[in-house]
């Protein structure tokens, strides 16, 4: 025998289960439309990055100067706006890879849509001797609304000498 459930049966029943679903389905869209927005969210971050112009630096020429090895390095800002200050931490690498010289170097002012190329020394050390050149950081960044962060992340190292030039 088939008993029914008090306030399940009849139109009071249909109604309450009606009325439950419409709760469920109220509860549950926005968490579902949350879910979907996320990922569009994570896609636009990457394309908002892109967006950002690449700030290439080129470590140009290596040659002796005394007792030191001068360094050419050419900054191709022929994309970005200008920057007041770019402050960089490098570091020299001998040709087996052992840390020699560190070196805070200020790159900038930089106008906007221009190239410079700075130069400045490694004092006590040959340049035969230098196998990398490591962008460590960036100390300061400066114009418009760039941070440290952003500054590093838009660097782009590259090197036309043998030795290597990397972040």
């Amino acid at each position: 025998m088939e008993r029914a459930m008090p306030g399940r049966s009849g139109i009071g029943g249909r109604l309450l289960a009606g009325l439950t679903f419409a709760v469920a389905l109220t509860v549950s869209l926005p968490a579902a439309m949350a879910q979907d927005a996320t990922p569009a969210a994570k896609d636009a971050a990457p394309a908002a990055k892109s967006d950002v112009p690449p700030l290439k630096i080129e470590l140009n020429r290596l040659e002796p100067a005394g007792e030191a090895c001068r360094t050419y390095m050419l900054v191709d800002n022929s994309r970005g706006p200008a920057l007041k200050s770019l402050k960089v931490d490098l570091f020299a690498f001998d040709t087996e890879g052992v840390a020699q010289k560190r070196l805070a170097v200020e790159l900038g002012p930089i106008q906007e849509k221009k190239t410079v190329v700075r130069l400045f020394d490694f004092a006590g050390l040959a340049c035969p001797k230098i196998g990398r050149l490591l962008l460590n950081d960036v100390l300061a960044c400066e114009g418009g609304d760039a941070t440290r962060e952003t500054c590093l992340e838009r660097i782009e190292p590259a090197t036309k000498t043998s030795a290597a030039f990397d972040r």
